[in-house]
């Protein structure tokens, strides 16, 4: 088994390209808001610092759409929007059905399976066969739909798989006890054995963090060689500490961008529940309430009084939300990454967050960086944040030395270099410069 790479190499290989010339780069994401999920925030913050590096990017994207720097062409390639948050899992009309795409979603979806990756790979195939000539390198953001295999085809093609939805399967499975219920989860989770052929082909694969390497090749099969680790970024001087904002006593904040077990919401609830027993303690979950068990755990506890979600807001707001509140708090069962940990670190705001998946490697140490405590255990969960409420000046020695960590490590513009790297690299392969030859780029 080959080593696990621990960083990208620049390569000066020949491609026919200046080493140092600009690229036109085709960047891909079937699903992009950035208030939904760290890939949306992730599309919106690399291809602002791609653009400020000098290269030009033009995003192709399904609904919910980014919100992207003025610099960025934004393509919109509508899904079928089966899964939207007022009808989830709804049957469209025959009439809705025009492309291929729609017709890939649409037979995906009969199956029981979520479709909008394999939908949007077909879209974005039609969209750019056309566009051969247009583009050095296509980026894919983890949609890895058969579609993209088409792609790599005619053009030098790239992905980043944050982390494994293998993981997100198995953990919805282990926490639905009704067996038909399961089964269902499967049926709808089957698109993960596209994505594991599809990476799999891949000649690059940019990962985020070592332990999503790890777990990707064990789960996904994909060969260790063909994985680079480039972490994730984030703006130090957005999120920064503002200490003109005074902080709320008890006041908790955590990001659920999806009620799924692997955000381990349900824990944190039960905790808070624990802890109001006790002290007066309150929590601010930046996204929507959605119809689900966290939300029907909310009232079941009697927390509805004392929890309040904000969503749809500016990234100078949510920054305000953390230094209103004393604690963080990622109660995550898995993370590939964590952008609401390092974003949360870079305020300076004390973080509580798990051990699970990648957390550990992104947070630190326990009690110098991060209040830190074992995946899935309510116990351990409110004695961490119990440790943090009751010692101001642990607090503020973990939240500042946080922030020094998350600035010395991680920045957007450090990870578009990174990317960069990865991108001449993968335009060097002798294959991508016969394609780039054809399509007529050098």
């Amino acid at each position: 088994m080959s080593a696990v790479p621990s960083r990208p190499t620049s390569s000066a290989a020949a491609t026919g390209l200046a080493s140092d010339a600009p690229l036109k780069i085709a960047y891909l994401t079937y699903r992009g808001k950035p208030h939904v999920g760290g890939q949306g925030v992730y599309t919106r913050h690399l291809t602002k610092a791609l653009v400020d590096l000098g290269h030009t990017v033009e995003v192709f994207s399904g609904q919910p759409y980014p919100v992207l720097d003025e610099r960025i062409t934004l393509h919109k390639l509508p899904s079928l929007d089966l899964w939207n948050d007022y009808y989830p899992g709804r049957f469209p009309g025959y009439w809705e059905i025009k492309s291929k795409g729609d017709a890939a979603e649409v037979f995906t979806h009969l199956k029981g399976t979520f479709g909008e990756p394999l939908g949007f790979s077909v879209r974005v195939y039609e969209e750019l066969k056309s566009r051969l000539a247009d583009f050095d390198l296509v980026h894919d953001n983890q949609c890895l739909g058969y579609g993209i295999l088409g792609i790599e085809k005619m053009m030098p093609t790239i992905v980043t798989l944050h982390h494994p939805i293998t993981r997100d399967r198995a953990l919805e499975m282990a926490h639905t006890p009704n067996w038909r219920k399961r089964r269902s989860i499967g049926r709808w989770y089957n698109f993960v054995k596209m994505q594991g052929r599809v990476a799999s082909r891949m000649p690059r694969v940019v990962v985020v963090s070592e332990n999503s390497i790890k777990d990707i090749h064990t789960d996904m099969k994909v060969s260790l060689d063909r994985m680079r680790l480039v972490p994730v970024g984030v703006d130090p001087e957005l999120f920064t500490p503002l200490p003109h904002i005074t902080r709320r006593p008890g006041r908790l904040i955590t990001t659920a961008s999806a009620d799924v077990a692997l955000k381990g919401l349900s824990y944190l609830l039960e905790a808070m529940a624990k802890l109001r027993t006790e002290r007066d303690v309150t929590l601010t979950i930046i996204g929507k309430p959605r119809e689900g068990a966290s939300n029907d755990l909310i009232d079941k506890l009697g927390l509805r009084p004392h929890i309040e979600f904000v969503s749809g807001v500016p990234d100078e707001r949510i920054v305000e939300l953390y230094a209103e509140a004393e604690l963080a708090v990622v109660p995550s069962l898995y993370e590939g990454f964590s952008l609401p940990a390092i974003e949360a670190m870079s305020t300076g705001i004390c973080l509580v967050a798990t051990d699970g998946g990648a957390l550990p490697e992104v947070t630190g140490n326990d009690g110098e960086t991060v209040l830190q405590c074992k995946a899935g255990d309510v116990e351990a969960l409110a004695t961490a944040i119990t440790r943090g409420l009751d010692d101001a000046e642990l607090r503020a020695r973990i939240g500042e030395a946080g922030r020094q960590r998350v600035v010395e490590r991680w920045s957007w513009k450090h990870c578009a270099q990174l990317t960069v790297d990865q991108y001449r690299e993968v335009l060097a392969m002798p294959q991508n410069v016969a394609k780039l030859r054809k399509n007529g780029r050098v």
